[in-house]
């Protein structure tokens, strides 16, 4: 699958405001050492070397393509690596890790918390979260039409996502588990997206890439063009714009001193 970084970050401010709001409740006041699980472009992973001045910070992705662009931010303490989630292993302890809107892309991303736990040094931080917003319309319109009788031979598999992300409890109880003072929250946004066909042009940057990824530009065209009629119907644009509501989960570990 190929990722646009150019497309991810056209709603760079709604997709960088949880990364925000989750480093908030992130209690490390120094760190010389932090990871960023699935850093995408870099840009938020930048913030991570501002809010700890002397840390050194790795971005971690398995996109080239992200990788690449977030090469723009990299500096004496900060670099980034094309790496699976599931397999890279830090060079030594860390004081913070943080995984934003990237685990649910890991088949069973629920048994490496422990494994991420381990990496942290006492009194570090594994901070994540991960959308909560599969039964929603613009996932839920875009499973349907890739198990339709015109898409099921080529889009069928993994048409179903909503099994990647856990129940917020499952979430609490694996950071119980690996030894963590679990902080487990959820938050829905109701985005006001700009433009035409807002929602469509959301979901061009994360769900539909395993989509356009495996059709020609032809077939592309085609599926985009039902999906797009599909989600007009269900998120209407309105005066000041289109509502997308939007769910998440927050989880933030803590280990002990």
């Amino acid at each position: 699958m190929r990722w646009d970084p150019a497309v991810y970050n056209r709603y760079a401010d709604e997709r960088g405001r949880p990364f925000v709001e989750l480093l908030a409740r992130v209690r490390v006041e120094s760190a010389t050492a932090v990871a960023d699980l699935g850093c995408g472009p870099g840009n938020l992973t930048a913030m991570l070397a501002a809010r700890w001045p002397v840390a050194d910070v790795v971005g971690v992705d398995s996109s080239a393509d992200m990788v690449t662009a977030a090469g723009e931010y990299a500096g004496d303490r900060l670099r980034f690596v094309c790496a699976d989630l599931a397999s890279w292993q830090p060079d030594g302890p860390v004081d913070v890790v943080v995984a934003n809107a990237a685990l649910h892309w890991v088949p069973g991303h629920v048994d490496l918390l422990a494994q991420f736990a381990r990496w942290l040094r006492p009194g570090g931080a594994l901070a994540f979260q991960v959308p909560d917003n599969f039964t929603e319309p613009s996932h839920t319109l875009l499973h349907d039409l890739r198990v339709s009788p015109r898409w099921r031979e080529q889009l069928a598999a993994g048409a179903d996502r909503t099994a990647g992300v856990e129940r917020a409890e499952r979430y609490l109880r694996a950071l119980v588990d690996a030894g963590l003072d679990a902080d487990v929250w959820q938050t829905e946004y109701l985005h006001v997206l700009p433009g035409d066909d807002a929602v469509l042009n959301w979901v061009r940057g994360t769900a539909l890439r395993p989509v356009l990824s495996a059709l020609d530009a032809d077939e592309q065209d085609e599926f985009v063009a039902s999906y797009a009629e599909a989600l007009r119907a269900a998120y209407p644009k309105q005066e000041f714009g289109t509502v997308f509501p939007f769910r998440r989960t927050f989880a933030v570990g803590h280990l002990g001193s």
